[in-house]
């Protein structure tokens, strides 16, 4: 539990000082200052008192309890300090000081001697590396910024910098604040998932925003993230995407892993919303935290120009979101109030009929919200500035128009979004908007994104109950000629099933495959291929030849029997020149497979999440187009078709300029049965299925690898 860290009643500053450069008189000050409401306890063997409060030699000389320590002294001195504070019975300890894994060699050494001390000890850590925490709800600021603001959004932040930038674009737009900020720093100990349940149960937070620069146990924050996010949204940022940011990141916080596609897609499985621009980040927490999310991906926009409603219209259809056809009672009743060269359809454009009176935004809003097939309302354009750019009168209507925008939201639990070109601007309408919790900004792009946030966030919560939770049951489905199969191949020291082999492992959990026959000798491979009805494929099995064609062990489309032999014949000659110390086991003779469309089944272990699929395109073109989509495992019956429509080939399946489509019922199950494999032999690293071919009825595994962790 992390309640008598985060929430803590007493706090001892080790390494006070009365020097005001110093982290420690400024930790000190900052508490007395933002008037914490718990104990303040500096330590330092050389000092009686600082800032008018009672000094100490030690922190075990206390009299008093003590829930966290915030440690401001060099790295080395922290592993006594901790044994110190484990005496205490100190529930946590904010570490500030860098100088551990993020430097590798001796650092690495000592942060992992930090991390056994605290386990000894019962300390939990926040940190190492880290700006420090702040609970605003008690005044217990260990950071030292000024002046954050209250509200309902917990931080959580991997950069003292982002997080100061955050927290003073709260500031400025003087709206919502926080509830906690944590500088997450190395993770050495509380991992980013005990954050989040801890957020997901508190009262207070409606909301969690993330900048992650690296995750050590990225399967456990998904299963976290999976319950946090039905109950309340997650936005994340992810630094780290190009090889350039993975050195910083790496650099700054020790964390290696960057952006991948694995990582987006597996985020956003979890009901996290994912953001990749930073100035969209804040916005976006402050609207999911304030406004019902749209439930059906319509939206409606409200403009009083032309430009700007073609931009929106423009901007919401790239993300996704339906600008649905107002209905027919819905165009009337504009009609009734608006000029004669208003448009009514979605977007309408008002015309100049506010130009007089502002109030009619309201009207027409009332009008629109009320239609059924609308999600939400975007008002773009001038709206918050009638009275600065035209008459101070009109900010009169303005101001009851914001108020009546503030009635409809409540009312009909539908979200009002407003750009505005004067959101930067003293206009009170606008401060109205805010003081009703609906987003206002000056960029039609953030406006658009906040917009395409509650819609996906929306879209979740419908498909909420077909998500995967992330848990694997491992051994669930094994069978026992399975675990005879792996267990022969380590028997042997190869870390590397045989194609026969790997083929009869999935054949065994009901995929579709021909095994074919391993072949010793010419003959031998003559005599299996009579027994085969179609043409025949030779491959070279060997332990040390992972990949056959560039080996040239493979033979096509064989039939006669001088084919055959002197096919056998060549492939072994081809791969004892390709590696003359690889030991030749055979020539396995299996059946040609008939012409479809080829695809790549594949799986690994993510070093973040653990194992992962991927599906997309397959033989040559999947290094060639690259078509695939990555998700973690396990995959639900959903998700499978959610995979195949994740990639552009997917138009493919359904069959172009006349042709018949292939068999996506027997792809999703062979999908599902990947995953089912997996879960069944945790030995397996890796798994490529490629080909597979799918036919309009039914497919066919025609190559198989698996690779078993060393």
């Amino acid at each position: 539990m992390l309640d008598k860290v985060l929430n803590a009643e007493s706090v001892a500053i080790i390494g006070a000082s009365k020097n005001k450069t110093k982290r420690g008189y400024q930790a000190i000050k900052t508490l007395l200052a933002d008037g914490f409401e718990g104990d303040i306890y500096p330590v330092n063997p050389k000092e009686d008192r600082i800032l008018g409060l009672k000094c100490y030699k030690d922190i075990t000389q206390i009299e008093a309890p003590v829930n966290l320590a915030l440690i401001t002294t060099p790295a080395r001195t922290i592993p006594g300090i901790l044994r110190k504070c484990g005496e205490k019975k100190v529930s946590g300890a904010v570490i500030i000081a860098g100088g551990f894994r993020e430097l590798g060699g001796k650092g690495k050494e000592l942060e992992q001697e930090v991390v056994a001390t605290a386990k000894e000890t019962g300390v939990r850590l926040i940190g190492p590396n880290t700006s420090g925490m702040i609970n605003l709800k008690s005044n217990m600021n260990l950071v030292g910024i000024q002046n954050a603001p209250r509200g309902n959004i917990a931080l959580l932040c991997q950069s003292g910098n982002m997080a100061l930038t955050l927290i003073t674009e709260a500031t400025i737009r003087k709206h919502e604040g926080f509830t906690y900020y944590v500088g997450v720093g190395n993770e050495a100990d509380i991992k980013f998932h005990e954050y989040l349940e801890f957020f997901r149960n508190d009262p207070d937070t409606k909301s969690i925003l993330m900048y992650v620069e690296g995750m050590s146990e990225g399967r456990e924050f998904l299963q976290e993230a999976h319950k946090t996010s039905i109950k309340k949204p997650i936005v994340l940022l992810k630094s780290g995407r190009s090889a350039t940011g993975k050195k910083s990141a790496g650099s700054h916080t020790g964390s290696l892993a960057g952006m991948s596609e694995v990582a987006k897609l597996a985020y956003e499985r979890a009901g996290i919303i994912v953001i990749e621009n930073s100035d969209e980040l804040f916005p976006v927490a402050e609207t999911l935290s304030s406004q019902p999310s749209i439930k059906n991906n319509s939206i409606a926009i409200l403009a009083d120009g032309g430009g700007h409603a073609t931009i929106a219209a423009d901007l919401l259809s790239d993300y996704g979101i339906h600008i649905p056809e107002l209905s027919d009672k819905t165009k009337e009743k504009l009609k009734k109030i608006l000029p004669e060269a208003a448009s009514v359809v979605n977007p309408v454009d008002v015309a100049g009929g506010t130009d007089s009176d502002p109030s009619l935004f309201a009207d027409c809003a009332k009008i629109i919200i009320k239609d059924p097939n609308v999600g939400g309302l975007l008002v773009v354009g001038l709206f918050g500035g009638y009275g600065i750019r035209f008459e101070k009168s009109l900010a009169i209507g303005e101001e009851a128009a914001a108020h009546r925008f503030g009635a409809m939201v409540k009312k009909r639990s539908k979200p009002i979004f407003v750009h505005s070109l004067y959101s930067s601007y003293e206009s009170h309408a606008l401060d109205l908007l805010r003081h009703y919790d609906i987003p206002v900004h000056d960029s039609l792009d953030i406006s658009c994104k906040c917009v395409a946030s509650l819609c996906k966030y929306g879209n979740y919560l419908k498909s909420y109950h077909a998500k995967t939770n992330f848990i694997f049951d491992w051994r669930a489905k094994a069978k026992k000629e399975g675990q005879k199969i792996i267990k022969n191949a380590k028997k042997e020291g190869r870390h590397v099933l045989l194609e026969h082999e790997a083929k009869q492992l999935i054949r065994l959990h009901g995929a579709p495959t021909s095994v074919g026959n391993l072949a010793q000798t010419e003959d031998e491979a003559w005599q299996f291929a009579k027994g085969i009805k179609e043409n025949v494929v030779l491959k070279i099995v060997s332990p040390d030849i992972l990949h056959k064609s560039d080996a040239q062990g493979v033979k096509l489309n064989l039939s006669s029997k001088k084919e055959i032999q002197k096919g056998f014949h060549q492939i072994v000659k081809n791969a004892k020149a390709y590696n003359p110390e690889a030991e030749i086991r055979g020539v396995l003779v299996a059946p040609m497979a008939q012409k479809g469309l080829e695809v790549i089944i594949g799986t690994k272990i993510d070093e973040q999440f653990g194992p992962v699929i991927m599906y997309g395109l397959g033989g040559i073109m999947v290094e060639i187009m690259k078509d695939v989509t990555f998700w973690v495992l396990p995959v639900s019956p959903t998700s499978s078709k959610k995979m195949l429509e994740d990639t552009r080939s997917s138009v493919l399946l359904d069959g172009v300029r006349g042709q018949k489509g292939y068999d996506k019922k027997s792809l999703r199950k062979l999908i599902s049965m990947c995953s089912d494999l997996i879960e069944s032999y945790p030995e397996i690293e890796e798994m490529d299925l490629n080909p597979v071919i799918v036919y309009e009825q039914g497919l066919d595994v025609v190559d198989a690898r698996i690779i078993l962790k060393k």
